[in-house]
């Protein structure tokens, strides 16, 4: 720490760009992450067949040997984030004691929110439960399908998947990079973390490879809520007007979606992303209040207390790693979730960085956290209590196991009042989930390869959404008839090196909270 070079850190204009065609970019960050993302699609197009056994080869390594490491790192995380809420830590303010909130309380939440989990949430949100309950892919802990104790754990599981530990992720790497850059007034970019780790070294090649492998991480995580989101939407269109779910349609929705995308970029932060983030909460949440009036209601609202019961009871059962009774649930469901968590971290987690200057570390991290988990205790238990009253009682499509669980929700729906307008509603709620998350993250990456900068040419913005889409499209192509299998493979292989990233990140924020507290002087000497 005391030998940090200090001409690097007062600006983000700290890492030298390059003004390249109009571009204003960290040239090998930039053309690296782009050029590695461009050949993996020609790739994959090229050699379909061998792309696909590659990435599913890949992905069968990666969760046999790693799938420890996956499940400890998110416990770690889950504890240091809960340590910094309770101690003194906590009332540090993001960009000082002077700063407050840009945005407010709720805007702030919703976009929180909405970038984070958005598409995921609409696609398993009754899939996910009413799957655990039937057995149709298996069950936690391997208990016996349609019993009391698998209906207990299609909740406590599906929440442990969507509350604190997966969050505890975002959360991390969002005040990381907050406390650094409004506290150190470092590059809001990746590499700006391992300052207290690294010095001036972060400036160098270091600070290049920890900023490349974040872009293909996040780019490879958008791809896979891209795959889901499109193969959703895709079956909402076959059920409401026998358009064809094949591949071609997947491929023009993504098409559709980014083009929106685009428009909603080149809007910028306040006119695009925030306005959407607010219409997707409203949307989720109307949607919410109709199944819950709609479905079982008096079944779901007692629901609440009881799965969060059953949550906090069956979470250390559910973070064991040692699972040779469902190993194979284990590593397709949690160990992908994980994966998943971790490649969509440096891009949710700079992008609440982002809209987070001025609040406390024990507001950012309490929202981040528990806001979450009670909007998911409610969304999940709503709609899965609903699909497995249905399969209880023998309604509709969900009398039986469902082995397509993208049409689950319209399923769910067609046994509910008014199915087409409520199915049509939960469409244009994909569809803006899906916008969302991919103007989010275009942003976000197009902060990482121009070194910190917001103010940059909308065509770099484009680009990455461009890119983006790309890789979607190539994963549903390449992947064929197993193009799911696919996209869940892109981010597990792409999640294990980010890991390694956030565990060295983990460490780098403490030393930092602590330099800033007791040893203040050595953060003074940066920027003298």
């Amino acid at each position: 720490m005391d030998n940090f070079d200090t001409t690097h850190s007062t600006t983000n204009s700290s890492i030298k760009n390059s003004q390249f065609l109009g571009l204003n970019i960290n040239f090998p960050v930039f053309f690296i992450s782009s050029g590695l993302a461009i050949i993996f699609s020609c790739l994959v197009l090229i050699f379909p067949e061998i792309s696909n056994q590659f990435l599913s080869d890949t992905r069968g390594f990666v969760v046999s040997r790693f799938d420890t490491l996956f499940t400890v790192s998110m416990s770690a995380f889950t504890i240091i984030i809960f340590f910094l809420i309770i101690s003194p830590y906590g009332k540090i303010r993001l960009g000082g004691n002077e700063a407050s909130p840009e945005f407010s309380f709720i805007s702030w939440v919703c976009m929180l929110f909405a970038a984070g989990v958005g598409i995921g949430m609409t696609f398993y949100g009754a899939a996910e439960p009413l799957s655990y309950y039937t057995g149709v892919f298996g069950t936690p802990l391997n208990v016996v399908p349609e019993t009391e104790e698998a209906y207990r754990l299609a909740f406590s599981a599906t929440i442990f998947h969507w509350g604190i530990n997966g969050w505890s992720v975002y959360a991390m790497i969002g005040l990381s990079l907050a406390f650094f850059s409004y506290n150190w007034k470092l590059p809001l970019t990746i590499r700006s973390i391992f300052y207290p780790l690294l010095g001036n070294k972060i400036w160098g090649w270091q600070g290049d490879l920890i900023d490349i492998i974040a872009v293909l991480s996040t780019l490879f995580g958008l791809a896979t809520s891209l795959g889901l989101g499109a193969q959703q939407a895709s079956s909402g269109l076959l059920y409401l007007f026998d358009v064809p779910n094949n591949l071609l349609s997947q491929t023009l929705v993504i098409i559709f979606i980014t083009s929106v995308a685009i428009f909603s970029v080149f809007r910028g932060l306040d006119k695009g992303v925030k306005v959407l983030s607010n219409i997707n909460i409203g949307l989720a949440s109307l949607l919410l209040v109709f199944v819950i009036l709609a479905g079982p209601t008096y079944q779901i609202i007692t629901s609440y207390g009881e799965n969060l019961l059953f949550y906090f009871q069956d979470i250390t059962r559910l973070s064991n790693w040692n699972r040779p009774e469902d190993q194979q649930w284990y590593r397709d469901w949690t160990i992908f979730y994980w994966a998943w968590w971790i490649s969509w971290s440096p891009f949710v987690g700079m992008f609440i960085a982002r809209i987070s200057k001025g609040r406390t570390i024990r507001e950012f991290l309490s929202a981040a956290m528990f806001v979450p988990l009670m909007f998911s205790l409610i969304w999940f238990s709503s709609f899965g209590q609903t699909a497995i009253f249905q399969f209880q009682e023998g309604i509709g499509e969900l009398s039986k196991p469902v082995t397509d669980i993208s049409l689950v929700l319209f399923y769910m729906l067609d046994n509910l009042l008014l199915p087409t307008v409520t199915s049509l509603f939960s469409l244009l709620m994909l569809v803006l989930f899906f916008v969302t998350s991919s103007d989010s993250g275009s942003l976000v990456i197009n902060t990482i390869t121009s070194g910190g900068k917001d103010n940059t040419p909308r065509i770099q913005r484009v680009i990455w959404a461009v890119i983006q889409g790309l890789i979607a499209v190539v994963l549903l192509v390449g992947g064929g008839s197993y193009a799911l299998s696919a996209i869940q493979s892109g981010a597990i292989s792409m999640a294990l090196p980010f890991v390694f990233v956030l565990i060295i990140a983990a460490f780098s924020l403490l030393r930092g909270i602590y330099i800033e507290t007791y040893d203040p002087k050595k953060k003074e000497d940066i920027h003298d």
